[in-house]
C-alpha cells in the first residue's frame, strides 16, 4: 500500500472550492492569531464524493489533544468543536446533537469575525487548558 505524501496547508487550500476558500482561510487566520500556539495539523481526507458529507480540512490541536476543525461543504464552511457539549451555552449559536462535539455553519469569511465565534474559540482552548492536559495558558497562547 503506497503512503500518503504530505501536502503543505497552501496546496490543500488549492484544492477547496473556491467559493468557500475565502471562508476557510479566514477561520484559519483567526485560529493563529486568537491560539498562536495550537498545533495545525491536515487531515488527509479527501474530498467526499456526496455533496451531503463534510470535506475535514484542518485540525488544531495543544499538546496533541483535539480542540477544533476546519471542514467545509460545496456551499459552506463548518468550525466543529470537539468538546462542543461542554462549550454550549443554551443560545442556539453552536449546532449538533452528537454525544460531545458540535459545530458552527460559516456561510461567509464575515461570519469569522463573530465576536461569539471568537470567544467560542478561547472558550474551546481554555477548556482544554483546564483540563490539565495542556500547559497552553502558561506559554502565552490564548491571544
Amino acid at each position: 500500500m503506497p503512503k500518503a505524501t504530505q501536502i503543505s496547508v497552501s496546496q490543500l487550500l488549492r484544492k477547496v472550492p473556491p467559493t468557500v476558500r475565502p471562508t476557510v482561510t479566514a477561520v484559519r487566520r483567526m485560529v493563529r492569531h486568537l491560539v498562536p500556539v495550537a498545533e495545525e495539523m491536515i487531515c488527509m481526507s479527501r474530498p467526499p464524493r456526496s455533496p451531503r458529507y463534510m470535506w475535514k480540512l484542518l485540525l488544531y490541536a495543544v499538546d496533541g489533544a483535539a480542540v477544533l476543525g476546519v471542514g467545509t461543504f460545496p456551499r459552506h464552511s463548518t468550525v466543529y468543536f470537539y468538546r462542543g457539549r461542554a462549550l454550549d451555552d443554551g443560545s442556539g449559536f453552536l449546532q449538533g446533537s452528537g454525544k460531545e462535539s458540535r459545530f458552527i455553519t460559516l456561510h461567509s469569511p464575515a461570519d469569522v469575525e463573530l465576536p461569539a465565534l471568537k470567544k467560542l474559540v478561547r472558550k474551546a482552548f481554555k477548556l482544554e487548558d483546564a483540563g490539565g492536559r495542556s500547559s497552553m495558558t502558561r506559554r502565552g497562547g490564548l491571544a
